[in-house]
């Protein structure tokens, strides 16, 4: 059997072969990704947006081109290999098949041989004239060696017809072998055009992002200049630091989310809003004010001199030295931070610590008190190091020395943590923690965990209008005794089967079942709700415009309705007040 591959493979790949590769994009293509004018000017930012969406008009016709090249590429490679697999399977049988042959041939060779043998042994051991004389042996002999000549030729023709198909076998492998070859010179020349599109299509779509996040940046300018000219409270992404999680930030709100979607931005989160921010310790000391006047600003006091020799008892650590010891241990602010907030932390922590040691009880090494990490005892820093050594003995005297990452702008025991200490709508620009670029000042919760890398139900943290509505229409039910025959326990996030929230499991009203117990739901939001608050760190109201007019929410019950109904692990986190925004986009 003849195979004929490589003609019928030649007509399916020709025309992709001498594709010239000039039709594709060229891979030295210079891209010029669009600039983002220093301009306060909308007009000025909107032609910026408008050049930005030219460069990816202007060549994504032949990017889309390009991808169905692509795609036709590798189905022709992934034909061109199962075509060599089937070839080499083939090569492989005849390589059984020819094996068997040439063992048969060999057998049948060595009966002829044998037969041969026989017949001319047999012919020699009677003369002529003897067979003459005894005519009956005569008969049978020549009637014997007729038979063995017969079988002789017949062995001779059986080798020929094998000999002949063991050749034919070799010319087909021969010619697979050929075919084989030929192929694999053709994958590779279709591997070689397929990962060079595949490289340039990807680099324009990287490109395309690139723009496409410059015309977000350049929506996001329009925006936050619309917003600082209504005066209203809402904040913008120029006033508040991005974060390390870029999805939680107005920055990657405004970029990522639907137009249409809202977002639940808080400020601060697990807090009692107490005492010292730490971060705003950090931007205060970089502004120049020394590690006195911190402690003075955050708890009214400046520290004093005491004796604090001697052990402290620290839960699964024993007594431990107080000063040279179990102080540079404390693991609450990063040792690269400037000196002065080093300081200010390390009086602080002092502070906190001394009235368990003269009271001679042990104090936890966790945040329940204060962070103590052993290894970090072993090796202090040396900035750390030394910032508790030069505050040695200093404490703040009547004063319980409460702390915390970030207190969202506002602290009970001291009011306004800004740079002039006002509170009116354009604070979040002069708050020390944005200075300070706290990751958690402005940021949308939507994690299990506060960590960045904890599970998020599968989704980012912005809300449809629908999802937002059927927050108000909770809100309907559970605080304004809307609806009919409500089963209120089964008011719970529609995910919490999916995504528990501490171990919460139920049988959730999906939006549309809660939207039918209300005789007047809420269907639809436009624009965008107004959120004031009591300058005093409170959100107070947050109002929406809906289908049935215009309703305000007290912001602490908004908190409850939002935490008790939002999908996934969204949240407003913090604990006995509620100090938020809402922003849509």
């Amino acid at each position: 059997m003849q195979f004929s591959f490589k003609k019928w493979f030649l007509i399916l790949l020709l025309p992709l072969l001498i594709i010239p590769f000039s039709l594709f994009y060229s891979p030295h293509l210079v891209y010029s990704v669009c600039e983002v004018p220093n301009s306060s000017d909308i007009n000025v930012l909107q032609l910026a947006k408008e050049e930005c969406q030219k460069e990816i008009d202007s060549r994504m016709g032949a990017h889309e081109k390009n991808k169905e090249a692509l795609d036709e590429l590798e189905i022709n490679l992934d034909k061109t290999k199962k075509l060599i697999q089937k070839i080499g399977l083939e090569i492989s049988n005849l390589n059984k098949e020819i094996s068997t042959q040439e063992e048969n041939l060999a057998y049948q060779e060595e009966l002829l041989a044998a037969r041969i043998r026989s017949y001319y042994k047999k012919s020699r051991l009677y003369s002529p004239f003897l067979i003459f004389l005894v005519s009956s042996t005569a008969n049978d002999l020549f009637r014997e060696l007729s038979y063995r000549k017969t079988a002789a030729d017949n062995d001779k023709e059986i080798i020929s017809e094998m000999s002949k198909a063991l050749k034919d076998l070799a010319n087909n492998k021969e010619e697979l072998e050929k075919n084989k070859e030929w192929l694999n010179s053709a994958e590779a020349k279709l591997n070689k055009n397929t990962l060079a599109l595949k490289g340039e299509v990807e680099d324009v779509e990287s490109y395309f992002t690139q723009v496409s996040g410059k015309i977000a940046e350049l929506s996001a300018k329009q925006r936050a200049i619309l917003v600082a000219r209504s005066g209203s409270f809402i904040t913008s992404v120029g006033s508040v630091p991005i974060g390390s999680d870029y999805d939680a930030s107005i920055a990657g709100f405004e970029s990522g989310a639907p137009n249409g979607y809202f977002a639940v931005f808080s400020f601060g989160a697990y807090t009692h809003r107490k005492g010292m921010s730490q971060y705003g310790t950090k931007a205060r000391a970089e502004s120049g004010e020394n590690y006195r006047d911190i402690l003075r600003a955050y708890y009214g006091k400046e520290p004093v001199s005491k004796d604090t020799g001697g052990s402290i008892s620290v839960s699964g650590y024993g007594d431990l030295s107080f000063e040279d010891y179990y102080l540079m241990g404390i693991a609450e602010m990063p040792s690269d931070w400037h000196v002065d907030a080093l300081k200010a932390q390390a009086v602080a922590a002092r502070t906190y610590a001394y009235r368990y040691k003269i009271e001679g009880k042990s104090i936890c090494a966790t945040e329940s008190c204060q962070v103590f990490n052993k290894s970090k005892a072993d090796n202090p820093p040396e900035n750390w190091r030394n910032a508790v050594q030069q505050t040695r003995g200093e404490i703040l005297e009547d004063v319980v020395t409460f702390y915390s990452s970030t207190s969202g702008g506002y602290l009970t025991t001291m009011g306004w943590d800004t740079t002039d200490g006002s509170g009116n709508s354009d604070w979040t620009s002069r708050a020390w923690e944005s200075k300070a670029g706290s990751p958690w000042f402005y940021k949308a919760w939507y994690r299990e965990k506060y960590r960045n890398n904890s599970n998020n139900c599968g989704r980012k943290p912005w809300m449809s209008e629908e999802e937002m509505a059927d927050i108000l229409n909770a809100w309907l039910v559970l605080n304004k005794g809307e609806g009919n025959d409500v089963d209120t326990s089964r008011i719970l996030p529609v995910t919490i089967n999916q995504c528990p929230i501490g171990g919460q499991s139920g049988n959730p009203y999906n939006i549309v079942e809660l939207r039918n117990k209300l005789n007047n739901p809420v269907v639809n939001i436009s624009g965008e709700p107004s959120v004031s608050h009591d300058g005093n760190g409170n959100t107070t109201m947050v109002t929406f415009q809906t289908n049935r007019g215009s309703l305000s929410v007290p912001g602490y019950e908004f908190k409850e309705r939002f935490n008790g109904r939002a999908p996934g692990y969204l949240s407003i986190p913090q604990s006995g007040f509620a100090f938020f925004n809402i922003e849509r986009k």
